[in-house]
């Protein structure tokens, strides 16, 4: 059985969840792009919100690659207090995805 954040919305194709992690993406970005401050992993925190963005519009994420892209923005920006909220946000999102399957 599919839980209330599974289920897709009658009438649409977009299943929630990937509108959902689609809009915490794009905040994130947006949030990141107006940060004036410059920090070591800055290009690889927005190389995998570029990645997440994609999944996104795919339509069907790789729950494994979107945890692993989460862990690598999280590491990347992860000590930038102004982002916290957003990082939150993005990793909300991926948790409507449920836990990897185990290989």
């Amino acid at each position: 059985m599919r839980s209330v954040e599974q289920r897709r919305v009658p009438g649409s194709q977009v299943d929630p969840r990937v509108r959902e992690l689609s809009s915490a993406v794009s905040r994130l970005r947006r949030q990141l792009a107006a940060h004036p401050a410059e920090f070591r992993d800055r290009s690889i925190a927005e190389e995998e919100l570029a990645a997440l963005a994609a999944l996104a519009a795919a339509g069907d994420p790789d729950v494994p690659r979107l945890r692993r892209s989460l862990l690598l923005v999280a590491g990347a920006i992860g000590s930038v207090s102004a982002l916290n909220q957003g990082v939150r946000e993005l990793r909300e999102a991926v948790d409507l995805f449920g836990r990897s399957p185990r290989g």
